[in-house]
């Protein structure tokens, strides 16, 4: 008879500081049991969420998943590598039995009655489904704020906003108060987050992670799943069981990288700048080649393409819920009101413009392995504000802190936040790393090299390290 022990949870336990291998290996060795460190979790949460408001609903039914998890790691049957690891759902993700308001009013009663693919093949691995994360309204904004569940905290700076769309996953994972979290990413939703909290954030190349019966798609294809964690290890756990095998050219072991320190005469904070050279010249000390310089393809037309999309798919989602104009944010109902205004021949010419881009930068890639440059224009700024106005001295708009990442997503390329060295004040700064499309193994191997030698795994804000758990 195995000795089954719940996990620890006193002042020295840590178990929320360890790499979800070592939590996994910890649930086959029976030094812990899936029930245990979800109990381990959830103490965490019911001390540190409300200060943060990274969750807006646990699900009750993860206990007895949980049960289910240690029935099977009893017999030494475990479904895959993370079964009996809790994961965390961004909002806009459909799970069974919990609601998924979308971070609107709109939805503000809606409660899925089954999964999202991906969130399917998550519980069929044994993951353990903790519950849903807070997301601006539709996912669309860069903070983390909605009528429905308030604002949430980044927790290296109660007062400033973890970013967004996947402000809530990031606060989870930042705070420990889960190892890991699924997410998306139509802009830079999982990088520009992942960036403002210390974390690895991977958008996935288009169609590595399928979708399926989930949430209307707002921007076509652009907007992908990816995960969330604190080290490239724990990020490639979960990719590993989500993702689809595609045939990929083999790329070199030291790769060719282009840095692009700035887009163009976009305002930039020197302290970003300052952390992403830093970074470049440490790839250059483990063999890569980097080069410094401009991106070479024009992404205006994607971008404009990108927005049409959007505003199209707002005008799809008012056509389909009578209430949309008497209850969604002003802007939505303004960028709603320019989707109908769109003929269908305007968004076949953006889809178009979006296939061209797609082709433009598959052949910069025959010369490149990797473009890197910063995840964000700017240090987060207060939490409850959309956007910093200023930065580095200058007027912005919505996008100004935005300008590094969305046309990855335009483009459908692989592309991975890593944090670089903090501010002076301890903020975190990230940079991204884009490779070609469905290398996103290569991508994960070209981080994971980055890290062994500069690991931030250690890097934790101060309200997750004084709690008694």
């Amino acid at each position: 008879m195995i000795a089954w022990r719940s996990c620890r949870d006193d002042r020295d336990s840590g178990l929320f500081r360890r790499s979800v291998d070592r939590l996994a290996a910890d649930l086959r060795e029976h030094n812990c049991s899936a029930r245990g460190l979800l109990e381990h979790y959830l103490k965490r949460i019911e001390r540190l969420n409300p200060q943060l408001n990274a969750f807006t609903f646990l699900d009750p039914a993860a206990i007895a998943a949980a049960d289910a998890s240690d029935q099977r790691l009893r017999a030494r049957r475990p479904l895959s590598p993370i079964d009996g690891i809790p994961v965390a759902i961004k909002d806009n993700l459909l799970m069974r039995g919990c609601p998924a308001n979308w971070g609107s009013a709109l939805f503000a009663n809606h409660v899925a009655d089954h999964d999202e693919l991906p969130v399917a093949r998550l519980r069929q691995a044994g993951a353990i489904l903790i519950g849903k994360t807070n997301i601006p309204e539709f996912a669309l904004r860069g903070y983390t704020a909605n009528s429905v569940y308030g604002v949430t905290r980044n927790p290296w700076d109660a007062a400033r906003t973890p970013g967004g769309s996947s402000g809530g996953a990031v606060a989870a994972v930042a705070a420990g108060l889960a190892p890991l979290a699924l997410a998306t990413d139509g802009g830079g939703s999982i990088r520009r987050p992942a960036a403002h909290t210390g974390l690895v954030g991977l958008k996935p190349s288009v169609g590595r992670i399928r979708r399926g019966n989930g949430l209307p798609q707002l921007m076509f294809d652009c907007e992908v799943v990816g995960p969330i964690a604190r080290t490239v290890a724990d990020a490639r756990a979960i990719f590993d069981v989500l993702a689809r095998d595609i045939a990929n050219a083999p790329r070199p072991q030291r790769a060719r990288i282009l840095f692009v320190e700035r887009m163009g005469d976009a305002p930039m904070d020197g302290r970003i700048l300052e952390s992403c050279r830093e970074a470049a010249s440490r790839f250059t000390g483990l063999g890569h080649s980097v080069v410094y310089g401009e991106l070479p393809f024009s992404i205006d037309p994607a971008i404009k393409a990108w927005q049409s999309i959007i505003a199209a798919g707002l005008a799809r989602l008012a056509r389909q819920e009578e209430r949309f104009f008497e209850t969604v944010a002003p802007d939505f109902v303004e960028e709603a009101k320019k989707g109908q205004a769109l003929s269908a021949a305007d968004y076949y010419e953006a889809i178009e413009a979006l296939f061209d881009f797609r082709a433009r930068v598959a052949e910069a890639f025959d010369h490149i392995d990797i473009i890197m440059s910063p995840a964000t224009a700017a240090q987060s700024w207060p939490a409850a504000e959309p956007y910093p106005s200023v930065i580095a001295g200058r007027p912005v708009g919505p996008r100004g802190h935005a300008v590094f990442t969305a046309w990855v997503n335009a483009c459908g390329h692989a592309a991975i936040a890593l944090p670089g060295r903090p501010d002076a004040d301890g903020m975190p700064i990230g940079f991204q790393l884009v490779g070609p499309h469905g290398g996103d193994e290569y991508l994960l191997n070209v981080a994971e090299e980055f890290e062994m030698v500069h690991p931030w795994a250690e890097r934790w804000p101060e309200m997750a390290k004084n709690t008694d758990a």
